[in-house]
């Protein structure tokens, strides 16, 4: 059966609904935290929700994300082994500690310093060794525990890992096949397209990764696509254009935008705003006339999952749960899949 995987917020864990709770199967907690090559995990007192959540949904699984953008310490615990061991055993100890099924990791990214975070020139191999470290410390628990991670969702990721030898430790590989376009360009395009369009000035789209991870030496089945529940936004776009605000330059690179239920309230269709779809990349966004947003919907949504369906992946994956409150996405993936 394909995955439906979401990315809940530790403070959000207290607001998941019965029905979400029942669509959902595997909750990735966000996020878990290195101090001193072990992981730690601020619960808040959120670690009630757990059993509740369990007694909706028994065959959920539940997993600690660790990482996240700006998560520093990823690189200096993978370089020895001793910082390996402190880091898989502090993991397992939470997963012993709060009844979890597994760990995800989401570090953004090995081999780059953005955000301020370290790195190395050995992340590649450091990577995969790291993996390793916890997928034998998970394996020798009571039980089957997943290990997974989230990976940049274009060619660079690919390239500073190795993927093939990565994944024989991994149960699934999440793609944030979303944020493709955005938080540094100052040109308007789609965030989270399916296709590339003639219209979008960077060659980044799904479809690419994909095809990138696979090639990569990561089995088809594996790959989990990723999609967001939020959108970009560009500024001051100048011109119009003859694609409604495409591939045009803004004063703003493209920001974070609203969340789903933000757009659907006050934007498609609204105060000036016009949902516009592009056939070649399968995905909607809005213009009018000087802010250009790029979004997710249940069409786009539809077309993303008949596409991994025929690709035989492992399922999808959203950022994040609360951006979709009433789970009109989440139960249009349900139903879908």
């Amino acid at each position: 059966m394909k995955k439906v995987i979401g990315y809940v917020s530790t403070k959000d864990l207290g607001t998941l609904k019965e029905q979400d709770i029942k669509n959902l199967d595997v909750i990735n907690i966000a996020f878990g935290l290195i101090e001193r090559h072990r992981v730690v995990w601020d619960s808040c007192g959120n670690e009630e929700y757990l059993p509740k959540i369990r007694e909706i949904n028994p065959d959920i699984k539940i997993v600690l994300s660790v990482g996240g953008w700006g998560a520093d310490g990823f690189s200096q615990a993978a370089r020895t082994e001793e910082g390996r061991a402190l880091f898989a055993v502090s993991a397992v100890s939470l997963v012993e500690t709060y009844g979890l099924d597994g760990i995800d990791i989401d570090w953004e990214y090995p081999g780059t310093s953005l955000a301020g975070i370290g790195s190395h020139v050995n992340d590649k191999e450091n990577y995969t060794l790291l993996l390793k470290a916890l997928r034998e410390s998970l394996n020798h628990m009571e039980g089957e525990k997943s290990l997974s991670v989230a990976v940049g969702g274009d060619v660079y990721f690919a390239l500073q890992t190795d993927m093939k030898a990565a994944s024989k430790y991994l149960d699934y590989v999440q793609l944030m096949t979303y944020d493709l376009q955005g938080g540094f360009q100052k040109v308007t395009g789609h965030h989270a397209a399916l296709y590339h369009s003639e219209g979008n000035l960077l060659d980044v789209c799904v479809d690419k990764a994909v095809k990138a991870f696979h090639e990569a030496g990561v089995p088809m089945e594996k790959l989990i696509l990723g999609v967001p529940f939020y959108s970009r936004q560009w500024n001051g776009v100048k011109g119009g254009g003859c694609r409604h605000g495409l591939g045009m330059e803004a004063d703003s690179v493209g920001g974070y935008g609203g969340d789903y239920a933000e757009l659907k309230a006050d934007w498609i269709g609204k105060n000036g705003f016009v949902r516009y779809w592009d056939e070649v990349a399968k995905v909607p966004y809005l213009f009018d006339g000087k802010t250009f947003v790029s979004y997710e919907d249940e069409e786009s949504l539809g077309g993303k999952i008949e596409y991994l369906k025929e690709m035989g992946m492992g399922g999808i994956m959203f950022w994040e749960y609360k951006c979709d409150p009433s789970g009109e996405l989440l139960g249009y993936i349900r139903e879908q899949l």
